[in-house]
């Protein structure tokens, strides 16, 4: 899954929706079961009360988009993530990277290699170790 845009602005999820997407990402991902738009709506009001019709356009939205699967349950529809917030991330992740690679080649390679140095020097080993893991199963 694929999503459309990139906000180098946003912070974690803000990267890839907007505010109130990532809010309600967050309460779908948090309840851990498919769940109703009073649910979501429950805990995303937890700081600031939304309106039920303004959580059920977003949620559908995100069914739009592909990130929401809606359900018919037992009168009413349920909502559940398509993938698991890690599972996302990753696959967000890989095509970014993917992404700068294609486009900018050796360039974004050095620039990720300094950032994890001035992030965390021990991703360097890690990747070391990556490296050589994949020489040998190649």
């Amino acid at each position: 899954m694929k999503m459309n845009s990139f906000k180098f602005q946003g912070n974690g999820l803000g990267r890839f929706f907007g505010p109130l997407e990532a809010k309600v990402m967050e309460a779908i991902w948090s309840l851990e079961k498919p769940s109703t738009i009073k649910e979501v709506n429950t805990v995303v009001s937890e700081d600031k009360p939304m309106s039920f019709n303004t959580i059920m356009t977003v949620m559908n939205r995100l069914v739009d988009k592909g990130v929401l699967q809606k359900k018919l349950q037992s009168k009413s529809y349920v909502y559940c993530a398509v993938l698991s917030k890690e599972r996302f991330l990753e696959e967000q992740s890989k095509e970014l990277s993917y992404d700068l690679v294609k486009e900018f080649g050796s360039l974004a390679v050095t620039h990720m290699l300094d950032a994890m140095e001035q992030v965390d020097p021990d991703l360097l080993k890690q990747l070391e170790r990556q490296i050589e893991q994949w020489k040998k199963d190649r």
